[in-house]
């Protein structure tokens, strides 16, 4: 299993106050969650006017699928034209096979069927 996530920090330009700010946010938001099976929320910049930051999350089986994923959701926010993005950081976390079975339990060999 691998975990790719992204920080995105967005530039709201002729924001004048929260309300747009909200607006524009949440638009993002709804969209890239409607486009894409990722999680995604704002995680900070939340007093500020004229900044927000993304976080997105998504799960996969390869790191070149969720690295392709993150970098789809990053184009279509981009060519949204809500916000240019100001900066961004991306992870990809592997996670190994056999973590979360524990053989101490009968049928969870990391074999078993659910």
């Amino acid at each position: 299993m691998v975990i790719g996530v992204c920080r995105l920090s967005l530039y709201l330009r002729e924001n004048a106050s929260l309300k747009g700010k909200r607006k524009v946010v949440r638009s993002i938001i709804d969209r890239v969650r409607s486009k894409f099976n990722a999680s995604i929320a704002e995680v900070g910049g939340n007093d500020s006017l004229k900044r927000a930051v993304i976080g997105v999350a998504v799960v996969g089986n390869e790191a070149s699928h969720v690295d392709s994923m993150l970098a789809n959701i990053q184009g279509f926010i981009e060519r949204l034209g809500l916000a240019p993005i100001s900066d961004l950081a991306t992870e990809i976390i592997p996670i190994g096979e056999d973590i979360g079975f524990d053989s101490s339990f009968p049928g969870l060999d990391g074999n078993a069927d659910f």
